[in-house]
């Protein structure tokens, strides 16, 4: 009876430390109200980040250099990269009680354009004449400069004094849209999204290095199993030092036994780069110590 109290005490009174992160119970402890078992083990969340970059070549692209007098990007390009990482402890319950997954979204397109393509009427097209690419162009170039000229009109007050306060902000702004869209035909369009996937990673004591998920540049992050990508590596250094002054003497008969986790370094390793270091308490690489229950006075 008088362990049974005791352990109760330690189980009451030691409520944080059954959530303590560098110890806790491990086995069988008789309680008042029956017998807790506890197994002590980690969970890791891994989050990785990825990049997407992609470039829409303009329709006029080809002419931006003659016109225009710069360079534009002739071809489409779709680019992924791993821009970040990070690892941290996973409670169990976060995974038990997960909320449930986002309902599908719609990306809904206006019959002019999305923000990832262009429109499909053009934006310097105003008659029903179809015109070479080049002549289309050469138009297209002639109003950006018409835009550009009486832009600074309106700041300058040329073209009128009645042009001022919210009406002017009105037509600047209008100008600055349009100036755009003619700008976007011949150096086209770059669009960049960032998207982060979390991988749930359980260690075990035989095993320091996991694959966490593959990466393709031109894919983005693929699961574990697609072998087309290169692999995204979690590697675990335990530090061996699990030493604590909580531990008992071989003297001590009233005793409970706990897993002492041990501080390992976890990375993210990509490409020869590490992309998140942090240390983190691990039971898996941890030692089994008995702790003396405290004596009734």
């Amino acid at each position: 009876m008088k362990f049974r109290l005791l352990a109760l005490a330690l189980l009451v009174g030691g409520g944080a430390m059954a959530q303590n992160p560098y110890i806790a119970l491990q086995g069988a402890v008789e309680t008042a109200d029956g017998i807790v078992i506890s197994q002590p083990r980690t969970v890791l969340a891994v989050d990785v980040t990825a990049e997407r970059d992609v470039t829409l070549s303009g329709p006029y692209a080809r002419y931006a250099q003659k016109f225009l007098g710069v360079r534009a990007p002739l071809t489409d390009k779709i680019a992924w990269t791993v821009t970040g990482a990070s690892v941290a402890l996973l409670d169990a319950a976060a995974c038990l009680d997960a909320p449930a997954p986002a309902e599908p979204s719609r990306n809904v397109m206006t019959y002019a354009r999305a923000e990832d393509e262009f429109a499909r009427l053009q934006a310097d097209k105003n008659d029903m004449t179809v015109l070479a690419l080049e002549d289309a162009a050469r138009e297209a170039a002639n109003t950006l400069f018409s835009l550009r000229r009486h832009r600074l009109e309106l700041i300058t007050g040329e073209a009128g004094e009645n042009v001022f306060g919210e009406g002017l902000k009105a037509a600047l702004d209008e100008i600055a849209r349009l100036e755009q869209s003619y700008l976007e035909l011949f150096l086209g369009k770059r669009i960049v999204t960032s998207e982060t996937r979390r991988y749930v990673v359980d260690p075990t004591a035989d095993k320091k290095q996991y694959i966490v998920c593959r990466f393709s540049p031109a894919d983005g992050l693929l699961p574990e199993s697609d072998l087309s990508g290169d692999m995204v590596l979690l590697q675990i250094e335990p530090s061996g030092d699990t030493a604590t002054a909580l531990e008992a003497s071989a003297k001590e008969a009233n005793v409970v036994t706990c897993r002492v986790a041990d501080l390992s370094v976890c990375s993210v390793i990509f490409g020869g780069r590490v992309y998140a270091r942090t240390t983190l308490p691990l039971f898996e690489f941890g030692r089994t110590v008995n702790v003396a229950l405290p004596r009734r006075k």
